[in-house]
């Protein structure tokens, strides 16, 4: 399954140079990865609230091709690899002007309130793997 989301780049995800600082790109996958959550008809408060879990990152590899800049419109494209009972595999693309900049492999994993591995809700697995 893919997701699209998109985002403009503002004066606070900048150095003084106007070149994206790079671990900025880490809070523009993860709201990609928000917004495809929502648009399944869930969300991380449905996840803790209704299931008690947790949506965390335990992995990712980030390659950067080139910087975006102050005002620049990304697009991600974020696609589901894999869901395993605990885990969900994604490979994430950032394009500036249908081009590439950085490519990102992340695992994701489901955890309860005590920090210990829990099942992915049968209902959020079958969103995913559509």
């Amino acid at each position: 399954m893919e997701f699209k989301s998109s985002f403009k780049i503002y004066y606070e995800d900048t150095d003084s140079g106007g070149v994206v600082y790079y671990a900025n790109y880490l809070k523009f996958l993860e709201r990609a990865r928000t917004d495809a959550i929502t648009s399944l008809d869930f969300s991380n408060n449905k996840l803790i609230n209704e299931y008690g879990l947790y949506i965390i990152v335990k992995s990712c590899n980030l390659n950067f091709h080139k910087p975006a800049k102050l005002e620049d419109d990304l697009n991600i494209i974020s696609k589901i690899l894999e869901v395993k009972n605990v885990s969900i595999k994604m490979k994430q693309n950032i394009f500036v002007n249908n081009n590439m900049i950085v490519e990102a492999e992340i695992l994701l994993a489901s955890i309860n309130k005590e920090g210990k591995p829990s099942k992915l809700p049968e209902k959020f697995k079958n969103q995913l793997i559509k």
